[in-house]
């Protein structure tokens, strides 16, 4: 079968591309935008892919189209596909139909860290041999791509609550089906089809009705909103982790963030000594941990596993280092998640080193403003931070005035180098936060600070 997937380049699509071309079929594919990883990714695939939407590409024929929730009415080649009658699909009913029927689904729901606890899950099942399926939100360091069939039962799925498209509006996990669910935790997000919390909420109880009663779900026990969602309604077995005191039968941490202990109740079942920081990836990890122990895999093991977990690219990721100043890239983009970030490379670095905060406010949700009274708390730990104002129809400025001389606004990229370029010395770390390509500012910066040194 020849799928063309419009919306390719979105690592939902671009991973459910990569499962269609494993499993035999011709995948080509189109997009707005064409930028790596997931890019560099399908190419190695030797997906071909096309940039734009332009109507021509109903001369490819292919026998049907798959469709990503970036498209919508009005879009060219998608008024084609209709005018013609042609057949098309949502990809998680693709997904759901041609690869998750009859497997033993793990499904990472949250607002928070599903690319990443999608991603510890997916190696400890592999480190135990369990040989999953999975599609990862992001490119896993510890694996080639951000998907494939697998030969085991198993397969794990980062589960998205965004919808699934034009023509459904259903979150896309309600497609998974899932024997496993972690719901790690929940806020308000997606500002443009949700009008709020409650909302969401719903939507994780609709996940949380298709978990048959065999099944279990997985739940961070400090969200309120998850234990809202319980309340609606709970037909499956629930394990709680995370909660700071000691409860029967809960998993919690014991430590710091980078080796910690991992109890059940009072009783130290596995330790924890790895390269990721922050409490955000603690609490990751007690939920791999207990979704792998739904599979059978023993906490000690799991451990043992994430010990050689590397992480994921754009999570905290090192890009280089020139002259003593260091320049990562991160997907950080809800205030939160922001936030989050800030705090686990504070804790990280010396006391006497610097951390610059440079963020796009990207995503629908930020980009519509929701969110921006909130980014000066998301933000107050860094010692300067330089905000991109382009495509933004509010004042990133007046938003973070709380801050005061601690952060700056540029209107476009080259002017946001500068401005880091003038404050930035040896021993400064450079935290890049976007959901998108951000400009390549990381390449920019870095081959900047080379030029100077």
């Amino acid at each position: 079968m020849h799928l063309h997937i419009l919306g390719i380049c979105g690592t939902f699509m671009g991973g459910l591309a990569a499962l269609a071309r494993e499993a035999g079929h011709k995948v080509t594919g189109c997009d707005a935008n064409v930028y790596p990883p997931m890019s560099t990714q399908l190419q190695q695939l030797g997906i071909e892919l096309i940039e734009g939407w332009s109507p021509d590409q109903l001369e490819l024929k292919p026998d049907l189209y798959v469709v990503g929730n970036v498209v919508s009415r009005g879009n060219p080649l998608m008024e084609a596909i209709l005018d013609a009658g042609l057949p098309y699909t949502s990809g998680p009913q693709w997904l759901q139909e041609h690869v998750l029927q009859g497997r033993h689904v793990l499904a990472v729901a949250g607002t928070h860290g599903k690319t990443t606890t999608t991603a510890m899950l997916t190696w400890i099942l592999e480190a135990a041999g369990l040989q999953p399926g999975y599609l990862i939100g992001g490119v896993p360091q510890n694996f080639p791509t951000s998907a494939r069939l697998g030969e085991g039962k198993a397969f794990v799925i980062e589960a998205d609550e965004y919808d699934s498209a034009f023509f459904d509006k259903r979150s896309k996990f309600v497609h998974y089906r899932p024997r496993t669910a972690i719901l790690n935790n929940l806020e308000y997000d997606h500002a443009d089809i949700f009008p709020d919390l409650a909302a969401i909420e719903t939507q994780f109880h609709h996940l949380v009705r298709t978990v048959p009663a065999s099944g279990k779900l997985i739940v961070n026990a400090r969200e309120e909103a998850l234990q809202r969602v319980l309340t609606r309604g709970c037909w499956s077995s629930v394990q709680h982790f995370g909660a700071r005191k000691e409860e029967p039968g809960m998993l919690r941490a014991r430590g710091e963030p980078h080796a910690f202990d991992v109890l059940r109740g009072s009783l130290r079942v596995a330790r924890v000594e790895w390269n990721q920081s922050g409490e955000h990836n603690q609490l990751n990890a007690l939920a791999a941990i207990a979704a792998a122990e739904h599979l059978g895999v023993a906490p000690e093991a799991a451990a043992a596993a994430l010990s050689r977990f590397e992480g994921v690219r754009r999570r905290m990721e090192l890009r280089g280092e020139v002259g003593g100043i260091k320049v990562y890239d991160d997907f950080a983009h809800h205030p939160t998640a922001i936030r989050t970030t800030v705090e686990g490379l504070r804790r990280r670095i010396a006391p006497n080193e610097r951390l610059l905060a440079i963020f796009e406010p990207r995503s629908n949700t930020m980009k519509l403003g929701t969110m921006k009274a909130q980014l000066p708390w998301a933000l107050e730990e860094a010692d300067q931070s330089f905000c991109h104002q382009g495509g933004l129809s509010w004042d990133a400025r007046a938003a973070l005035a709380p801050l005061g001389d601690k952060a700056l606004v540029a209107e476009d990229i080259d002017s946001l180098v500068r401005q880091v370029l003038k404050v930035a010395r040896p021993g400064d770390h450079l935290l890049c936060m976007s959901n998108g390509g951000f400009g390549g500012i990381h390449d920019k910066l870095l081959q900047c600070l080379a030029a100077r040194a």
